[in-house]
């Protein structure tokens, strides 16, 4: 026998393992979504996350599995669909919406208009005529039976598979008193004539004082009043999550439908899902930009309030980037489209809203675990109060009445809904606000910190770098030197390369006029924002030339091999002064004085030479943002400590951090030193943010606790953060740190007041001090409360 195992053939693929997303039905509290997460993570090859708050179960396994999944939670007594965001109109999700709230509104109100006659007959006495037992019973019969039907079915359901919810609290307790209610009527005193109820504190706090014997006292109006408040509860409670979950949908209903695309000379209308990248499509005053790209011809402002949360408009021209579902106000735009379908931003963000939705904070899986076994350790509860009443000698209808009220009241909905609410509503708090915050794991660790690292350039800075000084050595050519540099840094991606670029080619002008007359464009604009400018090919391919063999020195520079005439190539570098000590490149006294003057003003000093000699020194400045100040203050406000991180040299970077009242500052680090000081302070115990827009600075983002990217920054930082800020100011960080703190505290605030609740309610409801229809109501009405109190973060500014 061969006892080998199986070779998997090539031709057969291994199974992959995809993200999928289902909507599931049927949950009624926390309870039940931690059942079907558990019974999902026990099939091979299936991690799953189920949220109560948004209905939704998010799996990674092998689509094939689909149908498995699927099963399983039918099986569980839940119903589960495969969710398709994109392929859903808004009209569906309206509608969706509509039906179910219509729904359980019309259950409500059934039960509502059944109910208040069965309560004030049952609780005054006035009102209690002879035979009124069997009136309130005839009246209760239907909302128990009707109204409340969901529940018994899906208790039953529940108790088949041996296993128990909130809906089998609910059931058992409004049976219980519905059955001992008919008992009564049918076999004791409770439907004779003259029966009354006394109205007093102790038959609204505990059990009914009945004249007439233990078989007096009716409780249709604990089980028709249970069943009323929960549904109102309920029906509150889904309307406050939807307006929750709101940001999400927000954002899958700006998409635009239908876009007017160029083909040639001519205009189409197509469906947007037909653009494709490098299509150019015509943007008319009042329309929304159909997906990112950049603007090849017109002149504009764009309102980006919907994605950026900016409110001003911005001014766009040709050559100026614009993002999908922002609207045009003025003029007219042809835009080519750099981004389709799911690599837009809008989709990104939408992805990252689904993504943080997925997610489990610690705080919410220490509820969903209490939740878990609340619901049996309620019910023996309920059963060890029975029985200790019985065993005193009380009544069989105070023991059923204490026991009833200890199902009804220990409920965990609010529990559940603690924690998952609260996170849900701030991050989309965030999303409106253009801060993309990747889950709660991020908003947790946001609220607490220790410290925070800025990275100088494009962070604090505005990083539109532009050359201040220029000092060339005696016997160098500036024509060459100028040509050499624009030549080898035009391959940069690093802004002090950009100014270079932008103000040499200024100075070739002067220096050489059939440069200018091809370069006069470039030169008086932005590069980065005339990418198809015909002048600027022209000139730079004609510099370009001059390179081979380009090479980034991370953290200090940038170096090719330089072909001029005849001569064998050689290498030109351009970078920082570490570059040249390290080179031992040999520096003119006057480039020498040059230097040492650039870095007492506080400028980005790049050194460019050959061949063993420096050639020439630049000074490059930077300006602050506008609000890098101010945003400073706030962090230390909150007790925070700023550090400034930067890969220039000490006197630059200690000038920028004079002027923000920044004392801590560490200069010339390299990408591996940024990681190394984000470990040092962790290493003494601190929590460390880390603000960044580079390349260099994805290790550090991804190193620290927690990693906050600007959103103009490189889409490595972007990837490699927790926090998006989408319109890169800075002032966003400190709002991004207060919308994790409120939204911790509301947690807080949320979970205190659940296990208070249930902590406090409990032994009263043992001890008979609590009437099992008030019971109903204020356990309806916690978890009321804490969605509400969740929607509060939707105020945040």
């Amino acid at each position: 026998m061969n006892n080998a195992a199986p070779v998997q053939s090539e031709n057969q693929a291994a199974p992959t393992a995809q993200q999928l997303e289902f909507n599931i039905t049927g949950m009624t509290c926390a309870a039940c979504a931690n059942r079907i997460e558990k019974k999902l993570n026990r099939l091979d090859g299936v991690t799953a996350t189920v949220n109560y708050a948004v209905e939704k179960a998010y799996v990674e396994a092998d689509p094939q599995r689909t149908a498995m999944i699927i099963e399983t939670v039918s099986q569980l007594g839940y119903g589960a669909q495969v969710y398709e965001q994109r392929q859903e109109t808004t009209a569906d999700l309206m509608e969706h919406t509509a039906v179910e709230l219509r729904a359980l509104k019309r259950r409500t109100i059934f039960a509502g208009v059944l109910t208040v006659p069965v309560v004030l007959i049952s609780m005054i006495p006035a009102l209690q005529f002879d035979y009124w037992g069997w009136i309130v019973g005839a009246l209760a019969t239907p909302v128990v039976f009707g109204a409340g039907f969901t529940f018994h079915r899906a208790a039953f359901k529940n108790l088949r598979r041996g296993a128990t919810t909130m809906d089998t609290l609910v059931s058992a307790g409004t049976l219980a008193a519905y059955l001992w209610s008919m008992v009564a009527l049918v076999f004791g005193t409770a439907g004779h004539p003259g029966v009354r109820h006394e109205l007093s504190i102790a038959a609204l706090l505990g059990a009914h004082g009945g004249t007439h014997g233990a078989l007096s006292d009716v409780y249709f109006e604990v089980a028709a009043g249970v069943i009323f408040f929960i549904l109102l509860g309920r029906l509150f409670e889904k309307r406050a999550k939807k307006q929750s979950a709101a940001a999400l949908t927000e954002l899958s209903t700006l998409a635009v439908r239908e876009v007017t695309v160029m083909r040639g000379d001519e205009q189409r209308v197509i469906a947007v899902t037909e653009l494709r990248v490098g299509d150019h499509f015509v943007v008319l005053p009042g329309q929304q930009v159909a997906t990112d790209g950049v603007v090849v011809t017109g002149h504009s402002a764009v309102d980006a309030a919907l994605i950026t949360g900016e409110a001003a408009p911005v001014s766009v021209g040709p050559g100026s980037s614009v993002v999908g579902a922002t609207v045009n106000t003025t003029g007219r735009l042809v835009v080519r489209a750099t981004a389709v379908g799911s690599e837009t931003q809008l989709a990104q963000m939408a992805q990252l809203l689904e993504q943080a939705q997925a997610q489990k904070a610690e705080l919410q899986r220490l509820a969903d675990k209490i939740s878990g076994i609340f619901v049996p350790v309620t019910m023996f509860l309920a059963v060890l109060t029975l029985g200790v009443w019985l065993l005193l000698g009380a009544s069989v209808a105070a023991a059923l009445s204490a026991a009833m009220t200890v199902l009804i009241i220990a409920c965990p909905c609010a529990l559940g809904l603690a924690t998952p609410t609260a996170l849900l509503v701030g991050t989309g708090r965030g999303a409106a606000l253009g801060i993309m915050i990747s889950g709660p794991v991020a908003l947790e660790r946001a609220a607490r910190l220790d410290n925070i690292i800025f990275d100088k350039t494009g962070t604090l800075t505005t990083g539109n770098m532009a050359l201040a000084a220029v000092a060339v050595a005696p016997d160098v050519s500036r024509e060459t030197i100028f040509k050499a540099v624009v030549a080898l840094e035009s391959y940069s991606e690093h802004p002090a390369g950009k100014a270079l670029v932008n103000g040499l080619l200024q100075e070739l002008r002067e220096v050489q006029p059939r440069l200018a007359q091809e370069s006069v464009l470039v030169a008086e604009q932005d590069l980065g924002a005339q990418e198809d400018s015909a002048a600027k090919q022209v000139l730079l391919a004609e510099l370009q030339g001059l390179i081979s063999e380009f090479e980034v020195l991370p953290g200090r520079g940038v170096t090719a091999k330089l072909h001029v005439g005849e001569d064998d190539p050689h290498p030109v570098y351009a970078g920082n002064a570490k570059l040249f000590r390290e080179l031992d490149f040999g520096v003119d006294p006057t480039l020498s004085e040059a230097l040492e003057s650039y870095q007492n003003a506080g400028y980005t000093v790049v050194l460019a030479g050959s061949q063993g000699v420096v050639s020439a020194v630049f000074g490059v400045s930077d300006t602050l943002r506008d609000d890098s100040a101010a945003a400073v203050q706030e962090i230390v406000k909150m007790g925070i400590e700023p550090v400034l991180l930067t890969g220039d040299n000490e006197r630059a970077a200690a000038q920028i951090a004079g002027q923000l009242g920044i004392t801590r500052v560490i200069s010339g680090a390299l990408p591996a030193d940024k990681i190394s000081h984000v470990k040092a302070l962790q290493e003494q115990g601190q929590k460390v943010v880390m603000v960044g827009d580079g390349i260099n600075d994805a290790a550090a983002l991804a190193q620290a606790d927690l990693g906050i990217a600007m959103g103009a920054g490189t889409d490595a930082a972007q990837a490699a953060a927790d926090i998006v800020i989408v319109n890169s100011k800075l002032a966003d960080v400190t709002t991004a740190l207060r919308l994790a703190r409120r939204t911790q505290r509301t947690i807080v605030g949320n979970l205190f007041w659940a296990f208070a609740y249930n902590t406090a309610a409990i032994p009263l409801a043992a001890f008979g001090l609590l009437n099992p229809m008030l019971a109903g109501a204020a356990m309806a009405l916690s978890s009321v409360f804490v969605v509400a109190n969740s929607l509060r973060l939707r105020s945040f500014k």
